[in-house]
Order: C-alpha cells, then structure tokens, then sequence
C-alpha cells in the first residue's frame, strides 16, 4: 500500500542541525541567536560616532559638518592606500589583472571625494567665519595620507616632511617609509620590462608606451594598465581643481589657516601630473 503524501507542516520534525544547514546549535554564527558580533560592535559605531567634536564657543552650527567631511576623506584615503598599494605591489610582482580592479575600484572612490565637496559648499562663507579663525593653524596641508597618496602615486617630494612640524614620530616614519618605497610608476615599469622592452631611458620608454599603444590586441592589459593609471591622475587632478574653487568660494584669496598662500598655493598644485609620460604619450600618437 502506498504512503500517502505527506502534508506540509505534519510530518516528521527535522533535525535543528538540518535546518541550518548542517551546523549543530553551538556552532549557530549567524543571525540574532549567535550573539557573537552586532553591527555596532564590529563597525566600532559607538567610538566612530564620538570622534566629531566641535571646539568653537559660541557653538557654530556649521562646525560638526566640517569636521564629519574631513573624517571621511581620512577614511577614503586610508581605503586608497589600501588599494593603490596592493595595485603596486602586484605590478611588482610581474600581475596586470588585479592592478587593474584595484585601480578601477580608486576610480570610483576618487570620484566620491570630488563629489563630496558639493556638500562642503552647502556651507557658506558666514557659517564657515563663524568657526574658521578656531582652526589655526591646523590646515588640510597637514593630511599625512593625503602626502601619502601623492607618494605612493610618483609625486615624491622630501621637502614636505620637513615641513610637517606636527605630526607624530610616526607619521614621519610612514612619509619616510613612502620616499624610499616604488611607487605605482615603477609598478607600471616593471610590467613594460616583464612584456621585453627596455625602460632605462625615458626615449626608450616612449618608444615602449608607443608600441603598446598601437598593438593593444598583444598588449590590451598593459595598456589598460596605463589608462588606468591615467585616470587615476586626472581624478586626482580633478579633485584638486574642485578644491580649489570651493576654497575661492570659501575665503576668496585669504591665507590658509595653516600658514599658506590659500587658493594661489592650491592653484600652483592643479598642474601636478603623476605621470607625465603617460601624458607626453598623446602627442606621439
């Protein structure tokens, strides 16, 4: 005699093993019954959120704005390091695929910094002097990461941590260690010589981007590999370029609160180029 089918919800109970998946009661990780980790407590919420304290007396409303801002940007560049590293790195190591995910995931982030400073602007200049003379002579010129991007990028220069009397002994040693380190050019070049072109001579490279650049169907991953290398320093370039107008917009031609000339020092750096080569390419091609 056949079993009648059985009914959902009448048959026999399984085991709580089978019902998570094979994972005995102790073992449970996930949802509410764990009670391993939360949200809060793995994102560190409570001590993020404590971080934003405005100094101005009288209160200015404008002040916890500035601040939230310029702590996500340190968070963004802390991600970029992370990203632009491991770009380099694996570029040292003779690899063009992960560079290239890891370059085009910077891309993306770099284009949030720029649009960030649509936000920045909502304040105008009255609420900024409401709490600017407060700063001094702290400065956005003071960014470690920041310097530490432009290093990592090729933009070296040793002069700044000499100028940066208030940093930690070891955000001296960070800017030291990123002096001395390669940085993403140098990952570029090692991938040209892994490919049997000569880079010892800057003609020599030329001929090599050349090359690539008209063979892309033997060479399509190095040069996406420089492209995106390209658009990194055009992000960068543009984030520059936005800073300064918001600057302008902010304090029109004003010293910095850290000492600099304000906007004509931050327009003398929107001409920076990380990779001049691979900008000099276009006229070659």
């Amino acid at each position: 005699m056949t079993a009648p089918p059985e009914i959902p919800g009448t048959g026999p109970v399984r085991c709580r093993a089978d019902m998570v998946g094979g994972m005995a009661d102790g073992d449970r990780r996930f949802g509410e019954e764990g009670g391993r980790l939360s949200y809060g407590s793995y994102l560190r919420i409570p001590e993020v959120l404590d971080q934003q304290v405005p100094i101005s007396d009288p209160p200015a409303h404008d002040e916890l704005l500035f601040i939230t801002i310029h702590q996500v940007y340190e968070l963004w560049f802390k991600l970029l390091l992370h990203e632009l590293g491991d770009a380099r790195d694996h570029m040292l190591a003779g690899e063009d695929y992960l560079p290239r995910l890891r370059l085009h995931r910077s891309h993306a982030i770099e284009r949030v910094l720029v649009e960030q400073v649509d936000i920045l602007e909502t304040m105008t200049p009255q609420d900024f002097l409401a709490f600017r003379a407060s700063l001094a002579p702290a400065s956005g010129f003071q960014s470690v990461q920041f310097r530490e991007i432009e290093f990592l990028s090729g933009a070296k220069d040793p002069a700044y941590v000499a100028r940066l009397h208030d940093a930690t002994p070891v955000e001296v040693e960070r800017l030291r260690r990123r002096l001395a380190e390669p940085t993403l050019w140098d990952g570029l070049l090692t991938l040209l010589a892994k490919a049997g072109f000569d880079v010892a001579t800057e003609k020599s490279r030329r001929q090599a981007l050349v090359a690539v650049s008209r063979d892309r169907g033997a060479y399509g991953p190095l040069w996406d590999v420089a492209e995106a290398l390209v658009e990194h320093d055009s992000m960068w370039a543009r984030w520059r370029s936005r800073h300064v107008l918001m600057v302008e917009r902010q304090i029109g031609r004003k010293s910095g609160t850290g000492g600099s000339t304000g906007a004509p020092y931050l327009h003398g750096r929107i001409g920076l180029r990380f990779y001049p080569e691979l900008w000099d390419l276009r006229s070659a091609l």
